[in-house]
Order: C-alpha cells, then structure tokens, then sequence
C-alpha cells in the first residue's frame, strides 16, 4: 500500500513539475513589455552619391526595450532597426534632405538592407553567396535567392566588401578574407590555386560564379577598387610610401592625385557610383580627367564645396 500511494504522489509531483515548465517555457506570453521607438531617425553615413550634387545617406531608428518576465530578473535590450535612406544635397545648404524613405520591416528582421553603392542609384545589400538584395531610389528593397557555382577554383571569396558593376550587365563580386597569410582584394596566389579570387553575380540567372583571374585580368591585383564602365576597366590604386592614388584605365595610368592626409593610416578609395571618392576629395570623371569639386569630413556628415568655399553641413 505504501508503494502505492509513492507512486501517486510521484505522479502528482511530475505533473506539478510539468505545468512548472510549460509555465516558465511561456512566460514570455504574460511578461510585462515596455517598447520605446526614438522619434528621430539616427544620422547614419553616407554610403554613395547620385549626380555631382547628392549625398546617399544610410539611417536607421534606435528601439529600447524593457521586460518584466513573470519569473527571473528584469532586463532590457536595445538596437537598431528600420533602415532608411536620405538623399542629401551636399553642394546648397538646405534644411533636411531633398527626399527619403524607410521600411516598416520587423524589428527582428536581421537582413542587412544597405552595405554599399553599386550604380548610381541603386544600394545592395545582403550576402551574394545565398540572398541579395538591391533597393533603387525611390523603390523598395528587392531580395534575390542566388546559387552559388565555382569554375577552376574550389574556395569561395571571403567576406564580401564590394559589388561592383561588370561586363555584359554582370556584378563583380569583391571580397576580404583575414586569415594567415593576411591576403586582401584579389592577391590568393600566396594561398594556393584553390582559392578563388572573385565572383560574377549573373541577377538573370541568379548564381554568383567564383573564379580566377585570367591572364587578362591579372594586372588588376593591384587595385584597391575596381569596375566595368562603358566597355573599359576602371582600377583605383593606393601608394601607401607615395601617399598618391592614382586611377588606372585598362592597365593604362591616366591620373595621379597626391594626398594631403598624412595622418591617416590608409586612404579612402573607391568608386561610389559615378563618383570617385579620393581620400576625402570628391571627384568625377569628365572628358578623361579627373576633377574634385567637394572634400567629406572624416566623419562623413559635412563637405566643402570647392567653388565657393562653403562648407554644407547635415
């Protein structure tokens, strides 16, 4: 009889620790929750310019939340979220951008909508090995499921820093890995013929195919930056002892600009769109000459136009 009655208070005492659990599984259904959303979007950083005129600036909304589970300690979490894009004209002062827009997207929604220009209206985003996506001025996001292909090299591109515009209406695919040797841009040969140099993203077919450089494109190894334009190949080139970037045209050097920056530790350089950011000298392109018509503040948020001697702050 005593077993017996052992084994019902077993039973109850089970059924107690089930419901225990079943409640503290849940407990986030009765938790107190206080969500604060700013009313002012954060000034994020200008990731690239449309015309001669307007700065692409990347901003978000920074949330607060604080919880009150029924069961444990209190806690709090906060971040960012909303992505948004300003459009700013960094040559007239005026107050606030010439236009913007956000997205509404959960706040638990971890895709990266805005890493970086790739034509002059057009911001991607994502990760070219698995899902893209390219939000166009005055649009929304489009997100894009590629596959990935491999032709004479079997190890993908690293972390991927750039897309850049490429041949035939093709994406050039640049990346950065950090592993002994510490190899950056397009130099793998140290690493062995398997790795792969950089990738091809075909939005039509939607893969991405890693390769090597060809013979033909070897010489681009030493560039910083690079992209296709108007059947031509654009190179962008650092000299860290001669503190001079220089711009190359189908292996071809066509301009030296000298930098006035000798404190800092490395150049800003690369192509946003259809301009050329030289240090912090804002440039185009014009008749095969280069011309620098504003300089960006080291923090992004403030330029010089050169013409007048103003300085455009937002």
């Amino acid at each position: 009889m005593k077993v017996k009655r052992f084994g019902k208070n077993l039973i109850f005492v089970a059924q107690i620790m089930v419901a225990v659990l079943i409640c503290v599984y849940m407990w986030g259904c009765s938790d107190d929750v206080s969500m604060h959303w700013s009313e002012e979007r954060s000034l994020g950083k200008v990731v690239g310019f449309v015309d001669d005129s307007l700065a692409i600036v990347n901003t978000s909304r920074y949330w607060h939340e604080e919880v009150e589970p029924t069961f444990g300690l209190s806690y709090d979490c906060s971040g960012y979220a909303h992505p948004g894009l300003s459009l700013y004209n960094y040559r007239v002062q005026l107050d606030g951008p010439v236009w913007f827009d956000t997205l509404d997207n959960s706040r638990d929604d971890d895709f990266e909508y805005v890493k970086g220009q790739l034509l002059d209206s057009v911001i991607w985003g994502g990760d070219p090995k698995s899902e893209v996506s390219f939000w166009k001025i005055g649009g929304k996001p489009h997100k894009m499921k590629i596959k990935k292909l491999f032709d004479g090299c079997s190890v993908e591109v690293g972390y991927t820093t750039k897309l850049r515009p490429w041949f035939d209406g093709k994406i050039l695919v640049m990346g950065e890995r950090n592993v002994p040797p510490d190899v950056k841009g397009f130099d793998m040969d140290s690493l062995g013929n398997e790795y792969c140099q950089y990738g091809v993203l075909d939005t039509i077919q939607k893969t991405v195919t890693y390769k090597r450089l060809d013979s033909d494109l070897k010489w681009i190894k030493k560039c910083d930056d690079v992209r296709a334009w108007d059947g031509d190949m654009y190179c962008l080139k650092f000299d860290k002892e001669e503190r001079t970037s220089s711009l190359f045209v189908n292996d071809s050097l066509r301009h030296v600009l000298e930098n006035d920056y000798f404190w800092t530790a490395g150049a800003v350089l690369q192509f946003q769109g259809n301009i050329l950011l030289l240090e912090r000298d804002v440039c185009r392109l014009e008749n095969g000459k280069i011309k620098c018509f504003a300089s960006a503040s080291s923090s992004g948020i403030s330029f010089k136009n050169r013409e007048d001697d103003v300085y455009i702050v937002y």
